[in-house]
């Protein structure tokens, strides 16, 4: 069964409840959005202004892995699909760009995909299918296929909570896809007021958008100047049904900030009938949907009352529509297959109904994210080394097949880190003390790397029970503090530039079946 009674939002009750937000310093500022937003153009060297006047930065700046590219397309209109980054295919493994955030608040993440260029030739190989992420939230699957074969980009876009300073947006490479390397041409993230959407439960809920329609209108697509967020409003032309105006309608009185325009034109029902409208385009699995209609009568100082219903079950009964508008909105409705919208008049002698535009979202639960701890330890110890794994970005764990390249994580009531094994990956640099905060750690393994350092402090790791660091080139003398680690199976030190001797705690020490530590180049130790 459908959810309570929707939510009626009117121009003047949304005025009083709308807060007026600080603007914060961010690299689309200047251009009219708010807070820190983002407009990268992927793959790009240097910036490009695009026809709205908006500036695209190269996205270089926030993503460590990835190759440049270009794509040649005579007919190209967006500049921002003329390159695009590519990254490694790496099954299992997540390449995420790094953005700084404001705490707290939400955004409009929208990344945009361009392959017709390298689909054009029946003989081309199809478009790789991948995930997106962001922090530790599976998003979706991205598949550009159809629009590919059409020559067309293909968009995605969701609304996330921020969680931290900064938000990580990643394309993973899923081993149950296609063979071929993920990339992306552009992307979009828009800091969005406190007002818009604020009736999602962001701390639990993320959005996908489904549609965005802009009803009756016959030209292009509503977007920024005109939607302040950069929201796409698609139309949805009717020749029977669809009336155009010029409204009054201030976007500032909607808690949503839809622009202006969108209720300059309507699908208006026929006199004594009701308006039946099959909307979204598209069949919808069976789950909860955030679902925003938008109305204002077309007649200047003028109203009228409507039932609306969704499916069948009643959406809002006598709603009263004027010229000033309102929205009407649920936050957790029901539906199920194709959805079919009908407005139905009031009395045989009212006004016909109408509607002017209208949102549905998708929900899906914000995944969990690894122990604040954790991330900060192997932060520092990301920091400490060079040549690390292209994919050390985003949360290490979250989401599930997408650790870190080496992490091993437990995901109990907390999600900790259990295991580091980055042997023969190159690694050099040094072991940060910080390694010893992952209190949860059962093994280490940094063998056959090229580190350099002392072997810190690893006392605090009450549950270590194998530390392999042979085949580097760590100097000093083999800590005491490693014969108090009770849970110690196998210390494996060889062919290192260690001296002095070994502490005694460590060769006395019981349980400890086996390590072999070479001190210099030549004196070997085995205890069992």
């Amino acid at each position: 069964m459908p959810p309570a009674r929707p939510h009626l939002v009117a121009a003047a009750a949304a005025a009083v409840l709308l807060i007026l937000l600080p603007v914060h310093l961010g690299l689309a500022t200047a251009q009219g959005f708010r807070g820190f937003s983002y407009l990268l153009n992927c793959g790009a060297a240097s910036p490009i202004t695009d026809g709205r006047g908006l500036r695209w930065d190269p996205d270089g700046n926030y993503v460590s892995a990835g190759t440049p590219g270009a794509v040649s397309l005579p007919d190209l209109i967006d500049p921002t699909l003329a390159t695009l980054r590519s990254f490694p295919l790496r099954h299992g493994a997540k390449f995420c760009y790094e953005l700084p955030v404001d705490r707290n608040r939400r955004y409009l993440v929208r990344p945009t995909f361009f392959y017709g260029a390298l689909f054009a030739s029946s003989s081309a190989p199809p478009p790789p299918v991948f995930d997106l992420i962001v922090d530790g939230t599976f998003w979706t699957a991205v598949n550009t296929t159809d629009d590919a074969r059409a020559g067309a980009a293909s968009s995605y876009e969701g609304v996330f909570p921020a969680s931290g300073r900064n938000m990580s947006f990643c394309l993973g490479v899923n081993p149950d896809y296609t063979d071929a390397s993920p990339f992306i041409s552009a992307l979009q993230v828009i800091q969005l007021d406190d007002s818009v959407y604020n009736a999602t439960d962001f701390p639990t809920s993320a959005m996908g958008l489904i549609a965005r329609t802009k009803f009756g209108s016959t030209g292009g697509i509503e977007r920024y100047p005109n939607d302040s967020f950069d929201r796409y409003w698609q139309p949805f032309p009717d020749n029977k049904h669809a009336v155009s105006s010029t409204q009054n309608v201030t976007s500032a009185d909607f808690w949503n900030l839809p622009p202006p325009d969108v209720f300059n034109t309507a699908f208006v029902a026929e006199q004594d009938a009701p308006l039946v409208l099959q909307w979204p385009p598209v069949a919808l699995q069976n789950d909860s949907y955030y679902v925003s209609l938008y109305f204002a009568d077309t007649l200047p100082d003028n109203s009228r009352t409507f039932d609306v219903y969704i499916n069948d079950y009643l959406f809002f009964k006598d709603l009263n529509v004027t010229s000033a508008g309102l929205s009407v909105f649920a936050t957790q409705w029901i539906l199920s297959g194709l959805t079919t919208i009908i407005l139905k008049p009031a009395s045989p002698s009212a006004l016909p109904p109408l509607i002017n535009a209208g949102e549905v979202f998708g929900l899906f639960p914000v995944g969990r994210l690894t122990y604040a701890r954790d991330v900060l330890a192997l932060e520092s110890i990301k920091k400490n080394l060079q040549n690390i794994p292209e994919d050390w970005n985003g949360d290490p764990c979250m989401p599930s097949g997408y650790s870190w390249t080496g992490v091993t994580c437990d995901e109990g009531s907390k999600i900790r880190v259990i295991s580091l094994n980055f042997s023969s990956m190159g690694l050099s640099g040094f072991l940060s003390p910080d390694i010893a905060k992952l209190t949860a750690l059962t093994n280490i393994s940094f063998a056959h790397n090229r580190l350099g350092g002392s072997i810190p402090n690893l006392s605090n790791l009450r549950n270590l029970q194998r530390l392999h660091l042979q085949e580097n080139q760590l100097s000093g003398s083999v800590p005491e503090t490693l014969g108090t680690i009770n849970t110690l199976l196998e210390i494996f030190l060889q062919y290192n530039n260690l001296n002095g001797t070994v502490p005694e705690n460590l060769l006395n020490k019981t349980g400890l079946t086996y390590a072999n530590v070479i001190l210099g180049r030549s004196d070997c130790i085995h205890v069992i």
